[in-house]
């Protein structure tokens, strides 16, 4: 079994609309507010596949899967429809590309996801331990 300490999880739609954000073990708040937050993070991601498939000497069939810094790992897994789920854990936990991947085709909420946001746009699920 594998031990990992998880930060927090964002789940985009193909638009940047943060559908879903959570949080464990965040020692520290960005300093601004969660909307801003979730376009910074979004436009990040938007920046390093961009770069990344222009950059690749090779062809790569899987794109942009993870990166960290000297504090964090950020891993990333995008679906078929546009789905973007980013976890963020400490450095010592390997490529979570299978995890997101679960998370993604067993999350109660990912068959109501379109319902809800025809529903009431704009309304972000928010949870927090």
């Amino acid at each position: 079994m594998l031990n990992m300490t998880v930060h927090n999880l964002y789940i985009f739609d193909r638009n940047g609309t943060c559908l879903n954000y959570s949080e464990w073990n965040r020692k520290k708040q960005a300093g601004i507010s969660k909307d801003e937050e979730f376009k910074l993070m979004y436009g990040m991601l938007f920046s390093i596949r961009s770069f990344v498939s222009k950059m690749s000497p090779l062809d790569m069939k899987d794109g942009f899967i993870s990166f960290q810094t000297s504090r964090y790992k950020l891993h990333y897994y995008e679906t078929p429809t546009g789905i973007k789920i980013i976890m963020n854990t400490d450095l010592g936990v390997p490529n979570c590309r299978d995890i997101l991947h679960q998370i993604y085709s067993t999350c109660p909420c990912r068959l109501n996801l379109t319902r809800d946001q025809i529903k009431q746009p704009g309304v972000l699920l928010y949870t927090s331990p």
